[in-house]
Parts: structure tokens; sequence; C-alpha cells
């Protein structure tokens, strides 16, 4: 009887452990807001997360992570990567009630500091471009890239295998910032605007000059051609981010891309999962398998 209770116990420990390390295998991906009203962007499990960037209010981050039943306690930190309001309006109001570190480099946080003088009660980790570090099990590199901010930066995060890569802001793709791209098997890349409508808009002419520069954003053929190159059997899932609101649709980014594929002949034959991010409410959660 006592081996046969023994056993028992071991049968539910060993199903326990092997349930644990499905979790930890599994990781969640899911973008809570993508544009120039507001960026923000999950990825962790049941156990542990991250957020990167908090350019919406702390409520709807909060609103948005409870009916995703992601629990507030899990996330372990923010990652910011520049100081222009969309992707920091909510972030002094969300880490101080929630005790949450800021993770982000010296000269981006003096230039945050700068736009907001009230900020307080926020605790700075201060982070280093291209060196490790670690956090919620993840091991991340902030990268810098090209955009019209004192300083802003990508981040490249992996776990085990799994690299994921996020780049929204940047005007091109620098010979430094091309690596961690490549390297990614989920890659969240900017495409901002469709070039006819920008030429066409009712933008002044230096706001349409300032899209276009080389410090601003990236438009999508520009984006549909750099993914032309480096599509691989490696990259798994494509998520077109931070779209315009009035120079460009879903639609658009979405046709550059496919007839870019097509001009190439690239086939993904179903092996490359293909979106764009909305602009106000969350997307669909792509669920990543170390």
């Amino acid at each position: 009887m006592w081996f046969f209770t023994k056993e028992i116990h071991l049968r539910k420990l060993i199903h326990t452990f092997a349930a644990l390390i499905e979790v930890l295998m599994k990781l969640n991906f899911c973008s809570l807001s993508s544009g120039s009203s507001g960026n923000c962007y999950y990825l962790g499990n049941e156990f542990n997360g991250i957020l990167i960037d908090a350019g919406i209010s702390a409520g709807a981050i909060r609103k948005f992570l409870k009916n995703m039943g992601i629990s507030m306690q899990t996330i372990m930190g923010v990652l910011v990567t520049h100081n222009h309001s969309d992707h920091i309006r909510g972030l002094e109001v969300l880490t101080r009630k929630n005790n949450l570190p800021v993770f982000t480099t010296n000269k981006i946080w003096e230039s945050i500091i700068s736009r907001k003088n009230n900020i307080s009660g926020v605790t700075v980790r201060e982070i280093a471009l291209q060196q490790k570090f670690h956090l919620a099990g993840f091991d991340i590199v902030a990268f810098p890239v090209s955009h019209d901010a004192p300083e802003t930066t990508g981040f490249h995060i992996s776990a085990g295998e799994l690299n994921i890569t996020i780049a929204t802001d940047l005007g091109h793709i620098c010979q430094t910032a091309a690596p961690y791209m490549k390297a990614a098997n989920l890659l969240v890349i900017e495409s901002n605007y469709d070039e006819q409508m920008l030429v066409n808009g009712k933008y002044p002419p230096f706001l349409k000059a300032r899209i276009q520069s080389d410090h601003g954003h990236l438009g999508n053929h520009q984006t549909s051609a750099f993914l032309a190159d480096i599509v691989s059997e490696n990259l798994r899932y494509i998520c077109l981010a931070h779209l315009s609101n009035k120079n460009n649709s879903p639609d658009l980014a979405l046709q550059t891309l496919q007839q870019t594929f097509s001009e190439r002949g690239i086939s993904t034959n179903g092996q490359l999962r293909i979106s764009v991010l909305n602009r106000h409410k969350p997307s669909e959660v792509i669920r990543l398998v170390r």
C-alpha cells in the first residue's frame, strides 16, 4: 500500500513538473496598441512578462492585460525605446502605481525628464546600447536605430532558441540594426506610410520631408524591400507596426509587402504569418513555442 501511494504521488509530481515545463516553453506576444496615437507591446508567459513602451494610458494597459487574463503582478518591467509621447504617455502612472522598473538608456531617460519635468517616483534601471541584460527570463539587447529623438532604440529579446525583435520608429535600417532584425523569429517592424498617400496628402512640406528622411519613418516600400531581402525559414512571424492614420492603411501595407514578395518570387507556403497591428486595440495573441 505504501508503495502504491508513493507511486501515485510521484506520478502527480511528474505531471505537475511536465505541465510547468510546457508553460515555460511557451511565450505570448501581443500588441496592445501600435501607431502615432500610442504604442505598447506585451511579451511573456503565465509567470513573467515585460512591456515594451507605455504610450497609451495606464488604465488602458491594465484593462487590455486583464481582458487577456494577464495579471499586472507578472509584469517585471517596461522597456522604453525613446522619449516621444506616443511611447511614454502612460509610463509614469503605470510604473509608479505598479512599482515597475523602467529599462532604458541614460540618454533616453534624461530626454524624458527634460520633456516631463513633473515625472517622479519612477525606478529606472539604466542599460547600455548593445550590451545584454537579463529580465524576466529574457536576454535583452537594446540597439540603436535612426529616428529624430535624442536617442532611439529597438530591442532584441531572446528566450532560449526564440528571438523577437521590435523596431518601430526608424527612418532607415542601418548596418547596426539590420543583424538584430535578420535574427528574429518574430519581427515587429514599422511600415508607417504609403509613399503616394504621403506625397499627395495634406501634410505641410516640412512634415513630409521629416517623415521621409533617414531620421523619420519607414515607408511601405522600404519595409517590404528589406523584408524580401531577409526572409528565410528562420522568420516565422512578421508584424507590420506603427501605421500612419492619415498616410497609410492596413490593406495598403499588406498589399505592398505581398506584391514585393511576388515580384521577388518569394512564396511563404503558409510557413510565414504576416499581420498588421491595430492602432487602437490589441492584436491577436501570437503564441511562440521554444
